[in-house]
């Protein structure tokens, strides 16, 4: 287990076998997306992001880097790239955190406990200590907006796009031959 490649592949397979959606940009594994959720019971409850990992060739000594691709209303947030001023990740950085660590502990912490004093939106961090309940509103305007499935590139699974299409087909022809009972 020494080497970095072989932490990468099993981080990776950690992360898709705790039912996080994993997307790959290519062959490779040092690029892929995730679906990441909002907190329950937070002002993020219902959001839907994806959110870019890219891992260093040195990972796990380095930190990966995390993005969120959809937009979201966070201090810590940069709003035009997605990028996450994230203090473990950046500068704290162990090899005993993998990436599930990531979605299940520091990205949830982030969301749940904003730090205005350090901000990559300077408008959120200012909204936020000015006036906390128009804070909350327009990060929930924000998640209805930008972070519902279809936002983040993410398909319902319990129909194809096919079986959709025929419903769809089926469902109009059959109202426009059957119209009114004969009385």
């Amino acid at each position: 287990m020494s080497s970095p490649s072989k932490r990468r592949e099993m981080d990776l397979m950690k992360l898709m076998m705790s039912d996080y959606k994993v997307e790959m940009v290519n062959d490779g594994m040092q690029e892929f997306f995730v679906e990441f959720k909002g907190p329950t019971e937070s002002i993020y409850q219902g959001g839907v992001w994806k959110v870019r990992v890219e891992l260093p060739d040195a990972y796990p000594y380095k930190s990966p880097s995390i993005g969120f691709i959809n937009k979201i209303y966070h201090p810590n947030v940069d709003e035009m790239s997605g990028s996450v001023c994230l203090d473990v990740i950046n500068q704290t950085w162990s090899p005993m955190f993998d990436l599930v660590n990531v979605f299940e502990v520091f990205l949830p912490q982030l969301l749940l406990y904003p730090n205005p004093s350090d901000p990559l939106n300077g408008e959120a961090a200012a909204l936020m200590m000015r006036d906390r309940s128009a804070y909350e509103q327009k990060v929930k305007e924000y998640c209805e907006k930008y972070a519902k499935p279809e936002d983040a590139g993410i398909t319902p699974e319990d129909k194809s796009s096919d079986e959709e299409l025929s419903e769809e087909e089926h469902d109009s022809g059959d109202e426009a031959i059957l119209g009114n009972p004969d009385p």
